[in-house]
């Protein structure tokens, strides 16, 4: 999978993650593959998703894991009992979409590999087009 335990570590204290961690392993499972397909859909117009999420170790995209772990355990966190600490992910899952938004728009240009096309350029979802040439004949 594209995260493991210690990934969590960076955006969960200890003893959340630990409660968490009491949800069954498909739960989390299902909670990863949702986060990553909720992250491709801002992704994939521009971005190779299938390159961004095989990525393992080192070559993976740290600000991507760390806003997997989050999207995920916002997911994770509405089957916990007494939604527990559902405001810090909350915010935090606002925080991470906030972003992706950013990448989508262009306004933030993530080191991540491009999608390939068919004429060998990605695009950024921009179409160019110019009027009709003017013929005045004065």
């Amino acid at each position: 999978m594209f995260i493991d335990n210690e990934d969590y570590r960076v955006v969960i204290g200890e003893a959340a993650l630990k409660v968490v961690s009491q949800s069954t392993p498909e739960n989390i499972a299902n909670a990863e593959v949702e986060a990553i397909e909720e992250i491709s859909g801002y992704l994939r117009p521009v971005y190779d998703t299938d390159a961004i999420f095989s990525a393992s170790g080192a070559d993976r995209n740290r600000l991507i894991v760390m806003y997997t772990a989050d999207i995920a355990l916002y997911h994770l966190s509405a089957s916990q009992p007494q939604k527990m600490g559902s405001e810090i992910r909350k915010e935090r899952y606002e925080r991470a979409i906030k972003w992706l938004e950013g990448v989508q728009a262009g306004r933030i240009v993530p080191d991540l590999p491009l999608a390939a096309v068919d004429d060998g350029f990605a695009g950024f979802g921009t179409s160019y087009h110019s009027s009709p040439r003017l013929r005045h004949d004065w």
